[in-house]
């Protein structure tokens, strides 16, 4: 069974946030904390969504996919990004990840959107063995860039001055 998730689902997600972080090898990094996920979900001004995967038969959640909209400038629609999608080991092979898979694409139809795209750590065989089976194809051409920490804040120093004196949400931001 598929479901959205609900406030009251935030402390199992942050657990399956960190059973992921551990599974790809960098718990230490996984810093998020459960306020911070009530925030972003369920807050004001969402900024990510999240889906349950739960077994069948106990209605005890076993995955998830956590997502947010994005926008290509080519197509003119938005899209939906795949953060993260993990189904606990145990619970693996019993369709869970194809049925979260799905449940998003169903979003991405359903509102118009010509994209769902995520990334997927290179080793990580048995994802790529069912993001093929569903019909997905990597984009060899195109590598991720990311700016974190240190040098993420010496080019935010580099920005020149904003035309209307800055914003208190970013000095850039609408």
């Amino acid at each position: 069974m598929i479901r959205p998730a609900t406030p009251a689902d935030v402390p199992v997600l942050h657990a399956l946030i960190r059973e992921l972080a551990e599974y790809e090898k960098a718990l230490d990094e996984a810093r998020a904390t459960e306020e911070q996920l009530r925030e972003a979900l369920f807050g004001p001004d969402p900024a990510a969504h999240a889906l349950i995967a739960a077994d069948d038969a106990s209605g005890e959640p076993v995955g998830f996919a956590l997502w947010f909209r994005n926008f290509s400038t080519w197509t003119g629609t938005p899209g939906l990004y795949l953060e993260d999608l993990f189904v606990r080991p145990q619970a693996r092979g019993a369709g869970h990840g194809k049925a979260l898979l799905s449940a998003l694409a169903a979003i991405c139809v359903a509102r118009g959107w010509s994209r769902f795209e995520w990334a997927v750590l290179d080793w990580n065989e048995k994802a790529l063995a069912v993001y093929r089976a569903v019909g997905a194809r990597p984009q060899d051409e195109w590598t991720v860039q990311r700016l974190t920490g240190p040098a993420l804040a010496a080019l935010a120093a580099q920005a020149p001055a904003p035309a209307d004196g800055g914003n208190p949400a970013g000095p850039y931001a609408n």
